[in-house]
């Protein structure tokens, strides 16, 4: 998942949020160098990837990229699956998506001292262009998985990939839909087990 899921399924608790969305950016034993709770938000982050990884779902459009990206496959169904969490009717309208988003925003900015320096430096461009909201647009979509590219060591273009994303978009939508409810309920159940919630 992208940072939309990410920031979603923090079901806005604080420190689960700014752990989840810094988790790429934290390696190995780095981790325990923040609160418990953000590292609570690393480990929920990277059960969120193995889950969306293993599951069947995603497996299937993982298959519509590999031909062209193979192992950045991944990567671009993280994407597409941000684009249907933001278009999810049962989630989210236009209005409560950029409620949703400003409110990430805020509720991140007060952890700016603690962030890895390469999110930091991201930081200001995902709220000043507003990336968890423009996730619903195909433009936004079109943005993000050229930066999938661009921070790619060996991809070259990333036209492919969403001439892929428009062509199969019933395929995708599907595969979303049978993937997202279940990953729910399992990030419910961690944040039941690890009692976390903030009332």
């Amino acid at each position: 998942m992208n940072y939309l899921a990410h920031a979603y399924l923090s079901f806005r608790q604080p420190e689960i949020l700014v752990g989840n969305m810094i988790s790429d950016y934290v390696k190995g034993k780095q981790k325990f160098n923040y609160a418990p709770g953000i590292q609570q938000g690393i480990e929920l982050h990277r059960l969120i990837d193995s889950f969306t990884d293993d599951h069947a779902a995603t497996k299937e459009a993982k298959e519509i990229f590999r031909p062209h990206y193979r192992l950045y496959a991944g990567a671009f169904v993280d994407v597409v699956y941000d684009h249907f969490l933001a278009t999810d009717p049962f989630i989210f309208s236009s209005d409560t998506l950029e409620a949703f988003a400003a409110g990430t925003y805020t509720m991140l900015e007060p952890y700016t001292a603690v962030f890895p320096e390469r999110f930091a430096r991201m930081f200001p461009y995902m709220q000043t262009q507003n990336w968890l909201y423009n996730y619903s647009n195909k433009w936004g979509i079109e943005n993000s998985l050229h930066g999938v590219v661009r921070r790619a060591t060996y991809l070259t273009e990333s036209a492919t990939a969403y001439a892929l994303f428009e062509e199969h978009y019933t395929t995708l939508l599907q595969c979303y839909q049978a993937f997202f409810p279940e990953m729910v309920a399992v990030v419910k159940k961690w944040i039941d087990e690890k009692q976390v919630w903030n009332t």
